[in-house]
């Protein structure tokens, strides 16, 4: 299995994703989007967007691990983000640098939305995922 991760030339070069990313052969896992809710259903950091992205990642990696991959394994990723401000991203970049490879980041989509699935929620992130076959 082969994974390149590319910033063509032409495109803005920013931190914390990749623009374009391909891949060879493997097992395709998609991971429906995540929030801040613990193993009780409960919302972990109501009103603090940091604990609420630990809290995601965290639910991100049990779901990862649960099919044998790891966040290196992640080549896309969507963040959906309750009335977002770009003031925002700091935090955002911030949790997700302790989660993903620095080096070959994902290609990434961050939306701001209106509402979540449930109130308080304030983040979501899904991902897509490639294994070795």
């Amino acid at each position: 299995m082969e994974k390149e991760f590319l910033n063509p030339a032409g495109l803005p070069v920013l931190p914390g994703f990749s623009q374009v990313v391909t891949a060879t052969e493997g097992k395709v896992v998609f991971i429906s989007g995540q929030v801040a809710l613990n193993a009780n259903n409960e919302l972990v950091g109501e009103g603090d967007l940091r604990a609420q992205v630990v809290q995601t990642f965290e639910n991100l990696k049990r779901a990862l691990a649960a099919v044998g991959a790891t966040f290196d394994d992640v080549l896309k990723t969507n963040t959906y983000i309750v009335n977002y401000t770009p003031d925002m991203i700091g935090v955002i970049r911030e949790v997700r640098s302790q989660y993903l490879p620095q080096d070959k980041p994902p290609a990434s989509t961050l939306i701001g939305v209106q509402a979540l699935v449930l109130e308080g929620l304030l983040i979501e992130i899904e991902a897509f995922a490639l294994l070795k076959a």
